[in-house]
């Protein structure tokens, strides 16, 4: 049995590889996210800065390791065997529920994961104690639920402090340096950079390596014994130096953004390291004291005492981690999706919004825009026009494809470490992830970065953030309650099913988490050539890219069109709701697309010559109209055969089936035709098309006139023939708008 638990150590080593990884790229967005969304330095010398920090806090820490070890539940009453069950429930269901959140690009917090493994696997091992204690134990006896309170607390007081600050102190900084900073640097520059400067060494030293091995003895005592005097020291220091940077011309705002992200990756490191190596350690640990006692007790009676004592974990391990966590920061295309995430919720630009509007978010943005005008009204006009001096996009100083200025970053670094150390001197335990997001967040809206174009869309997104945190709580707590119940009675059996299911799971994840990436990979190539369009300054080069554009709308629109006709008569034919189903998703997604390309168009008609512009554009929006109208058939199409398929209702009459299905074979290759017309950008056959439509049109007709002489003559089902008559006369809208599309595309790509 021995042996059996020293493969499980290490399978918790190898879980911890994979966990360090999926954590990393998860975390990223703590320490990348000011420096990349100001583009501080180039993308390689930001990684470099990060990976130091990140190996240096890996190799300094240690004093953290005790959350696991002891921080959830009561060690002294679990059994060496209970202990493994716990630990490994954790691991399986951490590293899932972290790839999964990694997939889909939303930062969540290791800490809150860890302790809700840690708090639903202790208490399903608990129960069973406790049932076969005959009232020996408690609940309290087995788990520490200080522990787990103060994490649910640290959620809500993280999330409004660290916004609310956000907000403050951006908008005070902005008043200072305006948008166009270099002018206003010569003022405060030195002040801010030695403030700046000084928030981040404190940070390091109280926060990022407080727990650190050499911050033992006279070292520590000598540090929290002068605090005042090192903060001033500093302070005096660092302005004189930031001026005589100032005056050899050096960018300020970069250094403290550089300064900044190495603290938050060594505090990260040295802090956070405990969420993926910890539970393996502790492991380790168990299994060395077991191995002690000289084979004197079982694992099921050596009861887990050792715990209590503090954590000394092997340097090497320190490093191995810091060697693994820098490799995963340089490789994983997930770190950079996540980072993707929080860069485009609050970006100064427009642009195409990853998520959706909200009745919340909606709600909220009314109710903001009262209050603001109600204050608006109140304040003294010479005083706003100042403000708004203050705040003139017109004079931005950014770099070039940045989602943000210096400014900005600097605040989010430096008031991220502030309320980090902060929370750390008041023994509140606020989550990394949780503060540096909504500082960011909190920033972003100060800066006017939400307009009203956009603010419903990032509320939107910073609302499913918060509520994946939240998720990320219930879910890791009722997971592993289940893992450890599921281990419990299954013993080593049930082990290996779950390790087998934790790898089935992280592979397909990887394998769909690929085939999402090919699809943007492919949308990508298309907006190449907004991309282009955008950096244009000839107006005859615009003109180009705008029709190169719009003929690659046109053929997705024509394509997907009759993929997704196809898809819902096959689908309904074969009384398949699943495929009617993805048809109305798929659907859903094209509308809001046509919705970002209209507003792509908006862009395209300001690169144009005045002459053409007028002609253009409407040519243009009349394209996307006629393929809205498609896309509106289809789901007018689909949505009433999911509903009689799911209703179970009578199927079509075989006649019904046969004139409807070989219909739907002419119109698919009709479309297929107007298609590869449009995509040759050959225009020859448009005649011969236009004439195919009406002739299409006519047939459909045709069916519709059979049908009500059937509904006349009583034969068949009244469902099923007004069911049947809506179909044809979608079809014949989706005919008809496909015409007047190709004709009207011929028109934006005529000379």
């Amino acid at each position: 049995m021995e042996t059996f638990y020293l493969f499980l150590v290490i399978f918790l080593f190898v879980l911890a590889i994979f966990d360090l990884s999926v954590g990393v790229s998860n975390d990223a967005v703590n320490f990348l996210n000011s420096a990349i969304g100001s583009r501080a330095a180039s993308f390689k010398t930001i990684m470099i800065i990060a990976a130091i920090g990140v190996f240096v806090g890996a190799s300094l820490s240690n004093g953290m390791m005790d959350v696991a070890r002891h921080g959830i539940y009561q060690p002294q009453h679990f059994y060496f065997s209970e202990i493994m069950y716990i630990l490994l429930a954790v691991m399986l269901t951490d590293v899932v529920l972290l790839d999964v959140f990694n997939s889909l690009g939303m930062p969540t917090s290791t800490t809150v994961s860890l302790v809700f493994e840690l708090l639903g696997g202790t208490v399903a091992i608990s129960m069973m104690k406790i049932i076969n204690s005959n009232g020996a134990f408690q609940l309290g006896d087995l788990l520490n639920t200080d522990k787990a309170f103060a994490v649910v607390l640290a959620i809500f007081m993280s999330v409004a402090i660290a916004f609310f600050f956000g907000t403050l102190v951006q908008y005070i900084a902005r008043i200072l340096f305006t948008f166009n900073y270099k002018k206003q640097m010569k003022y405060f520059a030195a002040l801010f950079g030695g403030t700046a400067a000084t928030a981040i060494l404190y940070f390091m030293l109280i926060k990022g390596l407080k727990e650190s091995s050499f911050m033992h003895g006279d070292v520590k005592a000598f540090i929290y014994g002068n605090t005042s005097a090192i903060i001033w020291g500093c302070f005096v220091f660092f302005t004189v130096l930031m001026q005589i940077l100032y005056w050899l011309k050096v960018n300020i705002f970069k250094v403290v953004v550089l300064m900044g992200t190495f603290a938050l990756a060594l505090a990260f490191a040295g802090n956070d390291l405990v969420n993926f190596i910890g539970v393996p350690l502790v492991g380790y640990s168990s299994y060395m004291d077991l191995m002690a006692q000289g084979g004197t007790t079982t694992t099921d009676t050596f009861l887990m005492s050792s715990l209590l004592e503090p954590a000394k974990t092997p340097i090497y391990f320190l490093i191995g981690s810091g060697i693994v966590m820098i490799i995963a920061l340089a490789t994983s295309k997930k770190a950079q999706n996540v980072v993707k995430t929080s860069l485009d919720l609050s970006r100064q630009a427009e642009g195409d919004e990853n998520f959706g509007t909200s009745p919340v978010a909606r709600v909220l943005v009314r109710t903001c825009s009262n209050i603001a005008g109600t204050i608006d009204s109140v304040i003294p006009i010479p005083m706003k026009r100042w403000i708004d001096s203050r705040f003139n996009k017109d004079e931005m100083v950014i770099e070039d494809k940045a989602s943000f200025d210096l400014v900005r970053a600097s605040v989010n670094v430096v008031l991220s470490g502030l309320l980090i150390a902060l929370g750390t001197s008041l023994k509140l335990p606020l989550s990394t992830t949780y503060v540096a997001f909504m500082v960011a967040m909190g920033s972003s809206l100060a800066d006017r970065a939400w307009g009203r174009e956009s603010a419903v869309f990032r509320i939107t997104g910073v609302l499913s953030v918060i509520g994946g945190w939240f998720i990320t709580a219930a879910a890791a707590f009722s997971i592993c309650f289940v893992v450890a119940l599921l281990i419990h009675f299954g013993g080593i059996p049930a082990m290996v099913c779950m390790v087998g299911l934790a790898v089935y799971s992280l592979v397909r994840s990887q394998i769909a988490y690929k085939k999402k990436k090919r699809k943007e990979a492919l949308k990508e190539e298309v907006n190449s050539t907004v991309a282009k369009l955008q950096k244009s300054t000839d107006t005859a080069e615009a003109l180009a890219l705008f029709r190169e554009h719009s003929r690659e709308e046109v053929v997705g629109d024509i394509t997907f069109t009759a993929d997704m006709l196809s898809q819902a008569v096959s689908g309904f034919m074969k009384e398949n709701l699943r495929d009617l189903k993805k048809t109305l998703t798929a659907v859903a997604e094209k509308r809001v697309h046509l919705k970002q390309v209209k507003r792509v168009g908006t862009l395209g008609v300001t690169q144009l010559d005045h002459d053409i512009a007028v002609e253009k554009g409407l040519y243009y929006y009349q394209c996307n109209d006629f393929a809205s109208e498609i896309i509106y058939s289809i789901r007018r199409l689909a949505e009433p055969l999911k509903d009689h398929i799911d209703n179970n209702f009578s199927p079509l009459s075989e006649i019904q089936k046969e004139e409807f299905g070989g219909m739907t074979d002419k119109v698919v290759r009709f479309l297929t035709r107007c298609a590869d017309m449009v995509k040759k950008n050959d225009y020859t056959p448009l005649d011969g098309l236009v004439a195919e439509s009406v002739a299409l049109q006519n047939e459909l007709t045709a069916l519709k006139k059979g049908e009500l002489k059937r509904i006349q003559g009583q034969s068949g089902s009244t469902k099923v023939s007004m069911l049947y008559l809506n179909m044809v006369q979608e079809m014949q809208n989706v005919v008809s708008f496909t015409g007047n599309l190709i004709k009207v595309s011929r028109k934006f790509q005529k000379e």
